[in-house]
């Protein structure tokens, strides 16, 4: 009877024990992510990676089926199942956008404290035509750049709130404008802009962060809330997946998430050098419908850009 070398079997101890620790970890992961157990708590730091972890199941039970670890390459595959569960609706399409009903073009971006590429940011919103763009972390000379960039003429209509932490350009008129009567850390901007001569209202959103504060980061998220409506858009960085429990109750007070919407469930945003977790999110309303929703790698920022076209029902 053939034996296998020593050197053989110490790599398939070494994979099965490997396996087992990385399917444990995963495994934790996936209870926090069913459970909620992250709401409020520092679990929401490792929530973030639930997308990454799906993949990593997926060759953690290939390994383990090589190396014939039977029972943990079956307990992978079942827990791959569980995963794909929670996460394919993302990357299902949910309807079709109307023809023949007014649209309105999005954008956000985090400047990092100002040191996006104001050029670069001013020809994206030229070049996609963007309607309504929301800016977090402009400083008052950053405001300067832009305008000097060319943005004052291509976006006349703004609501700013350099330093507070978020502000607002538009190339219509903006109404009612002011921050957002919610007890959020920073200052939330919103004003309101007709689209197809319906209005609808803008939330700049720029929530704190859980690395940083926890209870404020879950504080924010709540105040959020109660904004959601049939005719509104809040877009911004919320420091926040879809797959963290507070967020997904903000979604749950009645907005839809656009990337998830139009079946790109996983479009990570920060950082923007290697992004491997999707922090801005354009959300919006009943009231109108995701069209499309991509992602833009502008020099300066650590966030990169996203951008929506939505449609009115």
């Amino acid at each position: 009877m053939a034996v296998a070398d020593p050197p053989r079997r110490r790599v398939r101890s070494v994979a099965r024990v490997v396996g087992a620790v990385v399917l444990v970890c995963t495994a934790v992961l996936t209870i926090i992510r069913l459970t909620g157990l992250d709401d409020g708590t520092v679990l929401a730091l490792v929530v973030v990676g639930v997308p990454v972890a799906a993949v990593v199941g997926v060759v953690v039970a290939g390994v383990l089926a090589v190396v014939r670890a039977w029972w943990s390459a079956g307990l992978a595959v079942g827990l791959v199942v569980v995963q794909l569960v929670v996460l394919a609706p993302r990357f299902v399409a949910d309807e079709v956008a109307p023809e023949g009903t007014a649209r309105v073009r999005v954008a956000t971006i985090n400047s990092h404290v100002g040191q996006v590429d104001p050029k670069a940011l001013v020809e994206f919103a030229r070049s996609e035509r963007v309607d309504v763009l929301a800016v977090e972390e402009l400083p008052p000379g950053a405001v300067e750049g832009l305008d000097d960039a060319g943005l004052r003429e291509l976006m006349p209509y703004r609501e700013l709130r350099p330093w507070d932490d978020s502000s607002l350009y538009s190339r219509t008129p903006l109404t009612g404008g002011g921050p957002l009567d919610a007890a959020t850390t920073w200052p939330q901007t919103t004003a309101t802009v007709a689209v197809g001569g319906k209005p609808v209202r803008v939330v700049a959103v720029h929530t704190y962060y859980p690395a940083g504060d926890v209870d404020l980061w879950t504080r924010d998220l709540a105040a959020l809330r109660s904004v959601a409506g049939e005719d509104v858009v809040v877009l911004g960085d919320f420091n926040a997946t879809l797959d963290h429990a507070s967020m997904r109750d903000l979604l749950a007070a009645g907005l839809v998430d656009t990337h998830a919407e139009v079946g790109r469930g996983w479009a990570p945003t920060w950082p923007s050098a290697l992004p491997v977790v999707q922090l801005d999110h354009v959300l919006h309303g009943h009231g109108l419908v995701g069209v499309s929703a991509t992602e833009r790698t502008l020099p300066g920022s650590d966030h990169r850009l996203v951008f929506a076209e939505l449609a009115l029902r």
